[in-house]
């Protein structure tokens, strides 16, 4: 390597890492604000907290990456435009592309470790930040007893005191309703002060009760079937001078989900696992398939033999594919497998399937059979028959549709791990050539321009993502707008960077514009 290419990438190592920084602290912020109120009030702990914004800077790493290359890159060659070291650069008979070299391959580098942390940190990440996150939304809210309102996150127990002194622990005028036995507000305790404490490492709570009254109401007479109730009713009164009740708070606690239930949505899947899934979902569509085109034999018993229909070649041989999987299964077992002669080894023919022409189908059965007009019972039947066929067709179908939109959401993030890899490249080809016209350094100018691309790559990518979605656009089209357009971009900041063009100079407008009144004026003449 080159003096000349090692102070280059030199000068872009130290932007590229701080950019990259703050590009992720910043992602990391706006993600954590949206769940910012199933967060707090939960004492969960530093540890876990810690946790949750490890996995979530892991998982907006692919998003952070082009942003800090754009970035860095239009800090890089906006510097040594400024202070004309790009000028001696030139004169030492080194092409603009030349200089670009060194970073373009650190670049690609980046953009091989972007595509591996998407395709498989991030999908980790993601089971681990998300699975986190529901077993703290799932967690009740930290013990907190308010002044004159009801506390009822203890499952069972209404709790309210009137006052409450932070300093010394105090409470006064407790009121306690206890609905564990589900009989309604039949147990109440008063008491005139109190404190409130936990143990066993905050696994229960201990109330310690000063001069009240413990209120019971039950029955105690014998059993009234017919109404369900006890004839008799009881009331108790008890007085004390001291009480201590326990209240169990493990639902307070962070309890762990199995993470097998979230692995199968799509941010928790790489590439293979995607690919994997959309064979899953292809098989199940020609499942679909092939149970409608088996209705013909089951729910059409008459036909004209004159209308056939021909089951798809992918069809059949799924079929085919799935009658050997079975065959091959009970082959295993010897008690079912002497029951059968040698497999059909060649595949089978296509099969041809009548399809109901209902009109034909009537006038045949009334004029041969019955020889007379349609009947009543005749076209009672027919309608029930074609609506059961109708129905189980429109079910079908329905099905067909929801996998064929789980199939595309599949197809989506298989394409969006590749994008977001690329769009580094892209966003160089921006970076670079823009910082060498604008010849501005610093953290002013090239961080107005990288908000503005950054936001064009995010709103073409939201809007290719939706369109993907909703079947406007193809799924390769949607996925790659936002790159190709950063692509043209690009490559036209290039050109213009190679040609020395001044397009954020004023004089550079000016001049343009006084050749178009010249060439007017003299047409005019």
């Amino acid at each position: 390597m080159k003096k000349i290419d090692k102070l280059i990438l030199n000068s872009f190592l130290g932007p590229f890492v701080l950019t990259f920084l703050v590009v992720v602290f910043i992602l990391l912020n706006i993600h954590m604000l949206k769940y910012f109120d199933d967060i707090i009030g939960k004492d969960l702990g530093w540890g876990v907290i810690g946790q949750l914004l490890f996995y979530f800077a892991i998982f907006n790493t692919p998003v952070a990456l082009p942003l800090a290359v754009l970035l860095s890159s239009l800090i890089t060659f906006g510097n040594l435009g400024e202070h004309f070291e790009l000028t001696a650069i030139k004169s030492l008979g080194i092409s603009l592309l030349r200089s670009l070299l060194p970073i373009f391959g650190f670049v690609v580098l980046i953009t091989i470790g972007a595509f591996m942390v998407g395709n498989y940190l991030v999908p980790k990440a993601a089971l681990e930040a998300y699975s986190l996150l529901w077993d703290i939304k799932q967690k009740k809210p930290s013990l907190d007893l308010r002044q004159g309102v009801f506390y009822n996150s203890i499952p069972g127990i209404s709790i309210k005191v009137n006052h409450k002194t932070p300093e010394t622990e105090l409470l006064t005028g407790i009121i306690i309703y206890d609905h564990r036995g589900r009989s309604g507000n039949k147990e109440v305790i008063v008491a005139d002060s109190g404190r409130m404490y936990t143990i066993l490492n905050d696994s229960f709570l201990k109330l310690e009760l000063y001069s009240g009254y413990n209120y019971v109401e039950g029955n105690t007479g014998p059993q009234n079937y017919s109404t369900g109730n006890r004839q008799d009713e009881s009331y108790r009164k008890t007085r004390f001078a001291k009480s201590q009740i326990v209240f169990d708070l493990s639902s307070f606690g962070l309890n762990r989900t199995d993470k097998k239930w979230f692995q199968s949505n799509r941010l928790m899947r790489n590439m293979a696992q995607l690919r994997a899934d959309m064979d899953s979902v292809d098989n199940t569509i020609n499942n679909e398939l092939i149970a409608i085109y088996g209705y013909t034999k089951s729910m059409f018993n008459y036909h004209t033999g004159k209308d056939k229909v021909v089951m798809p070649d992918y069809v059949r041989i799924q079929k085919y594919k799935r009658d050997s999987i079975a065959f091959a299964k009970n082959m295993s077992d010897p008690a079912i497998s002497t029951s059968f002669t040698k497999p059909v080894l060649s595949l089978p023919q296509p099969e041809v399937v009548p399809v109901v022409n209902y009109t034909e189908f009537h006038r045949i059965k009334s004029d041969s059979v019955y020889n007379k007009e349609y009947s009543e019972s005749e076209i009672t039947s027919a309608l029930a028959q074609a609506r059961t066929v109708k129905a189980q067709l429109l079910t079908h179908n329905a099905n067909i549709s929801a996998y064929q939109s789980e199939k595309r959401i599949f197809y989506i993030q298989w394409h969006k791990i590749l994008a977001q890899a690329i769009a580094c490249i892209a966003m160089f080809l921006i970076g670079a050539p823009l910082g060498a016209i604008i010849k501005k350094g610093g953290l002013g100018v090239p961080v107005l321009m990288s908000i503005l691309f950054f936001i064009l790559f995010y709103v073409l990518s939201l809007m290719g993502e939706k369109w993907a979605k909703q079947m406007v656009l193809s799924v390769e089209v949607g996925m790659w707008l936002a790159n190709g357009t950063l692509f043209l971009i690009g490559f036209m900041f290039l050109r213009q960077a190679r040609a020395d063009a001044r397009l954020f100079d004023a004089d550079f407008y000016s001049v343009i514009w006084d050749r178009l009144i010249r060439r007017f004026s003299k047409k005019s003449v």
